[in-house]
């Protein structure tokens, strides 16, 4: 029975050798699936059971698709687009002339006739039409201040379409670790429950002790709590992503079974940032500030208003005709409280443009500082998955086959047993947060450097 039990446990291992292992030179792949993994059987009749993961009918979700979906559904996307569209609607208006007035009067009307139209020789009906004309250059200057801020808020679409994507992204990511995650735990799970076998049997037949059949429940138990910690967390990445896709919080979602375990090898990317639309929009607004300043120096200037208008008179009492009358008329604003207003508000314009000056110095410095962090992060995350993969994992394995030969020899005690099975664990969940942190931090230096690739 024990042997039998032996068997199956080293194959068990062996069949759990999911993660990519290291080479000879002459067997490397020039492709990057030599980089990809498969999912363990175990893993799968897992999720069957447990996860809303594995709908057979929906599409497979990629991080590629679920940015797409992101950027065609997400509400906050859309509304800042709308506003950007409205935006665009307001240059023409401010550049263009106010609308002209209409005028009806009546003019004249002596009182002591009972409103008579023909008693007095200056009784007439009045028609005419008033344009009022802002000083030249004044309307330029508004339509183009207006533009600026149009080109701005293209701009700032532009932005959040970048965080938009980087968000998706790194939620997706973080996904696939829980998914992971809970993978390895349903394999790990048949694994203790052979060594569950293997400590009984040993204890039955007078060779182990009752501690290591103990041993293996508390490891059952605590593998049981961690089961449940990552389900919640699993279930809570599922409803953040699908907000970002503007679905259902319980929408289920079907990830890829094969990821691509490639990590470009990035140097340097400092010299890339001026791409960021972030950067744009406030040189933009710099630029709108600069023109609201020139157009409030004009306002020291007047405006105008020109009128006209044709007068109606009535013929004599007797029947003689009058003469009909036209009249033209300009009249000019008079800019004489310059220094409670005008005068203020120049001052007003010139902090304004002095504020988005600061902003622009503060985000190109921010956005250096995201860089930078974003590139820190996305090597040592790149350096610690290199190290599991190549080194840290196949030891780990190589460790518990080792233990477990050694234990049913007498060897070895049953705690080292568990103690190489839990590094192992932990390595393996170590692999997929690095990957998951590696892509992550690989969403936010593309953000940050206003890209969609690098």
């Amino acid at each position: 029975m024990y042997s039998v039990i032996s068997r199956r446990l080293s194959s068990r291992i062996a069949f759990m050798r999911h993660i990519p292992m290291p080479r000879p030179a002459g067997a490397a792949r020039a492709n990057r699936r030599s980089c990809r993994f498969t999912v363990p059987v175990a893993g799968f009749l897992y999720l069957a059971l447990f996860s809303s993961t594995l709908p057979a009918d929906d599409a497979i979700l990629t991080p590629e698709r679920a940015v797409a979906i992101a950027l065609e559904e997400n509400p906050s996307l859309a509304q800042i687009k709308a506003r950007a569209e409205a935006m665009a609607a307001i240059p023409s208006q401010e550049g263009t002339l106010p609308e002209p007035t209409l005028n009806f009067g009546a003019l004249n009307l002596p009182t002591a006739y009972g409103l008579n139209l023909n008693k007095e020789d200056m009784t007439m009906l009045e028609v005419g039409v008033n344009q009022s004309i802002p000083f030249p250059g004044k309307l330029a200057l508004r339509e183009k201040a207006a533009a600026f801020e149009a080109e701005a808020a293209v701009n700032t679409v532009e932005e959040a379409r970048l965080l938009l994507a980087r968000d998706v992204t790194i939620r997706w990511w973080q996904l696939v670790s829980m998914h992971q995650a809970l993978l390895i735990i349903a394999d790990t799970e048949q694994l203790l429950k052979q060594l569950v076998e293997i400590a009984n049997t040993q204890y039955r037949v007078g060779e182990g002790l009752q501690q290591d059949v103990l041993t293996a429940l508390l490891e059952q138990a605590k593998l049981a709590k961690e089961k449940a910690q990552h389900a919640g967390m699993h279930h809570a990445e599922i409803a953040r992503l699908n907000a970002l896709l503007n679905q259902a919080a319980d929408n289920a979602i079907r990830l890829p079974d094969d990821l691509d375990t490639h990590l470009p090898d990035i140097q340097s990317a400092t010299d890339l940032q001026e791409s960021r639309p972030l950067l744009a929009e406030k040189k933009k607004a710099i630029d709108a500030a600069q023109t609201r300043l020139e157009l409030a120096k004009k306002d020291y200037y007047p405006d105008f208003t020109l009128g006209t208008a044709y007068s109606f008179r009535q013929n004599t009492p007797g029947g003689q005709s009058r003469s009909d009358f036209a009249s033209v008329q300009l009249s000019m604003t008079l800019p004489i409280y310059t220094d409670r207003k005008q005068a203020k508000a120049v001052d007003q314009r010139q902090s304004e443009l002095l504020k988005e000056r600061y902003a622009l110095a503060e985000t190109r410095r921010k956005i250096q500082a995201e860089i930078s962090a974003s590139l820190a992060l996305y090597r040592g995350s790149r350096e610690q998955f290199e190290l599991l993969k190549t080194s840290m994992l196949p030891l780990a394995q190589q460790s518990v086959s080792a233990a477990l030969a050694a234990y049913q020899v007498g060897k070895t005690d049953f705690q080292s047993v568990i103690q190489a099975k839990n590094a192992w664990f932990d390595y393996q969940m170590q692999y997929w947060q690095a990957l998951a942190d590696a892509h992550q931090a690989l969403a936010q230096l593309k953000a940050a450097l206003g890209r969609d690739t690098l």
